[in-house]
């Protein structure tokens, strides 16, 4: 006996070809992102635990209200995560949501869902940066010579941080953009 095969009907969409991998350059370029962001966290970490940090002992204002405290870990916490997402630009896990998370876990990413957010974030994060190397022609009255060197070159590396997430998003979207198929 002769048994019917079933056709998908048209309301059925065939499963999307996994896109390719993120080339060497952008994986590289968002693991970069991370590394650009830690030290300006561990540094107001410090400020936070009462270290002057390169203030004169005049120009340190130690944060003694729980609020100030909070504040400082919150930013340092949040800008690290921020930068934390770029890596989902490379990974298998900006692509489907990991099948742990709660009512969309085993879905696709849609593209536009995450090239979005990180395009306006790369703008952002360019326009906000984009003043600091002129961090060399301000008197710095309130930090040591040795503070302001040191606050100065681990804030300069962040001018990178908005142009390597537009690559990186940039890169992730030629791979994940749906294609014209014919049919």
């Amino acid at each position: 006996m002769r048994t019917r095969q079933e056709r998908p009907t048209d309301s059925t969409p065939a499963p999307l070809p996994s896109p390719p991998p993120a080339p060497r350059w952008a994986v590289r370029a968002a693991q970069l992102t991370t590394l650009i962001v830690l030290p300006t966290g561990l540094w107001r970490l410090a400020m936070v635990c009462g270290f002057p940090s390169g203030y004169t002992a005049a120009g340190f204002v130690p944060f003694e209200t729980p609020g100030a405290k909070l504040w400082m870990l919150a930013l340092s916490v949040a800008c690290e995560l921020l930068a934390l997402l770029t890596l989902g630009l490379v990974r298998p896990w900006g692509e489907t949501v990991p099948r742990w998370v709660p009512v969309i876990g085993g879905r696709r990413v849609r593209p536009l869902a995450a090239v979005v957010p990180a395009a306006a974030g790369a703008l952002a994060l360019t326009a906000i940066w984009a003043a600091m190397p002129l961090w060399w022609t301000y008197p710095h009255a309130d930090m040591t010579p040795a503070g302001r060197l040191l606050v100065g070159v681990i804030y300069q590396p962040l001018v990178l941080w908005g142009p390597l997430l537009g690559a990186v998003t940039v890169s992730y979207y030629r791979r994940t953009r749906p294609t014209h198929r014919e049919d």
